[in-house]
């Protein structure tokens, strides 16, 4: 038996999955949360199950430009090696995204295999998927494309389907007669009554090469895209930055829509290892633990006389009576009120947010930095309050505003603050006056987080009126 090729996991990290609003927003997505209350969000999941693994080689991120500063955060001391990320100026589904990181991984080694998994799936025993993993990995050295086909556990109109046929060369994996498009009701019982249909994951292994070359036979125009991308592409401190001009000409499309509904190498491996793609608040109830009266609660919750209902509390108490096969949840700014059977309609929701400008549709009410947060606690006429947390050894950008004035009170640790030309420290219960358009930075040169309220106040109080003139982090 030939000795194992290097195995590059391919972290996708693009989505957005707004039908896990209001927990999962444009700017703070699903695979940054501890949706699964496990302690570790979904991008950490996924890469963590794969420790352990044969010439296992340090990951490729592909991710959303804004979302960067979260992948950098959330993976810095992942235990598959320090990660490289890609950057995509635009979205572009998962053909280009593996594309660039195949080209990315044939820089470093000319026969490596491609581990490819999306950063927001659940698997409930990662043992039998690095099982699987291995010997998908054989049958990639010998220039198959394989897909994991999930052994269905019941008729399924959420996922798209697999249909297999022989096997190939007596192994376990299956060649691919066709891929099915999400079924009606009918259709998916059929399928699991009749076997050899399988729910597609959008997991794979195969190597760069061959997926390569399995792009140019069969979507040219995708490879010399992100080819052109990758040539134009520049480092921007730990992340690779796509060519911007290059990859927006790439046209959109999957994976399977690209290659694998083409190519005659494509082949399933069928996994049972409790997989789940947490697409719907329905799929994170059936990951759950009911009590006796089927209920999945999480957070501050009290359910009376209530059955089968998955309710979700993040910032205060959340109570139910009398309520039945219903979904739940509440977050700071929002509360989502869904039968079960009609959650896959949140999306709707967050179409006409989105539609309406509303904040709701894009962040918390704690919003992320690079250096922290921030969250706002009140607004009104012409001032606001914010509670904003600043990591130790981080530092907001040196900056301006035209339109408003802010004071600062430290609630917690040490803050050093630059005013105009003066530099001072302030300690807890200490304060300071920043007058609108003065030069200002605040950092934190503690070993605990700093914690403090900002009060601003003017005729303007966006976001949008900030004046970089130095960021270390590139804004």
């Amino acid at each position: 038996m030939s000795a194992p090729l290097p195995l590059y996991p391919v972290i996708l990290s693009g989505g957005v999955g707004s039908r896990l609003w209001p927990l999962s927003r444009e700017c703070y997505p699903k695979q940054f949360l501890d949706v699964a209350a496990s302690g570790q969000t979904l991008v950490q999941e996924t890469l963590g199950r794969l420790a352990g693994l044969d010439e296992l080689q340090p990951p490729l991120v592909v991710c959303n430009e804004a979302h960067r500063f979260l992948v950098a955060e959330q993976l810095r001391d992942n235990p598959v090696g320090q990660a490289r990320i890609l950057l995509e100026p635009v979205g572009r589904n998962t053909a280009p995204a593996v594309a660039v990181a195949a080209l990315q991984a044939l820089r470093e080694a000319k026969d490596a295999v491609l581990a490819i998994f999306p950063a927001d799936h659940l698997v409930a025993e990662p043992a039998l998927l690095r099982e699987a993993i291995t010997e998908a990995a054989r049958s990639a050295a010998e220039g198959f494309l394989v897909t994991f086909g999930i052994v269905p556990t019941h008729p399924e109109t959420g996922y798209g389907y697999i249909e297999a046929g022989e096997p190939v060369a007596g192994g376990p994996a299956l060649r691919v007669t066709r891929f099915v498009e999400k079924p009606d009701a009918e259709a998916a019982g059929r399928y699991v009554e009749q076997g050899g249909f399988y729910w597609n994951s959008g997991m794979f292994v195969m190597r760069a090469s061959d997926y390569l070359q399995a792009l140019q036979q069969h979507a040219p125009e995708i490879l010399r895209a992100c080819e052109a991308a990758m040539a134009e592409a520049s480092r921007d401190l730990d992340f690779i930055r796509l060519g911007e001009a290059g990859f927006t000409a790439c046209p959109s499309d999957s994976i399977d829509y690209a290659v694998m509904e083409h190519t005659d190498s494509a082949v399933t491996l069928p996994l049972q290892a409790g997989w789940s793609d947490l697409g719907s608040w329905a799929t994170l109830m059936e990951a759950g633990r009911p009590d006796a009266d089927g209920n999945v609660t999480m957070g501050d919750v009290l359910v009376e006389d209530s059955r089968n209902n998955y309710v979700r509390a993040e910032s205060r108490l959340v109570a139910t009576v009398g309520l039945q096969d219903h979904v739940v949840v509440e977050t700071a700014d929002s509360v989502l009120v869904a039968p079960r059977d009609q959650v896959q309609a949140v999306k709707r929701i967050v179409e006409r947010l989105q539609a309406d400008g509303r904040a709701e549709a894009q962040e918390h009410r704690q919003v992320h930095r690079p250096w922290g947060s921030y969250e706002g606690l009140v607004q009104g006429e012409r001032f606001q309050v914010k509670r904003i947390i600043v990591n130790p050894g981080c530092q907001l950008s040196l900056q301006k505003h035209h339109h408003r004035a802010e004071h600062w009170i430290v609630v917690k640790g040490t803050a050093r603050v630059t005013r105009g030309e003066e530099s001072f420290l302030l300690g807890e219960n200490e304060s300071t006056y920043i007058p609108l358009g003065t030069v200002h930075r605040l950092d934190n040169p503690g070993m605990i987080p700093l914690e403090l309220v900002e009060v601003q106040s003017g005729s303007y109080l966006g976001e949008d009126d900030i004046i970089r003139i130095e960021d270390v982090y590139g804004r």
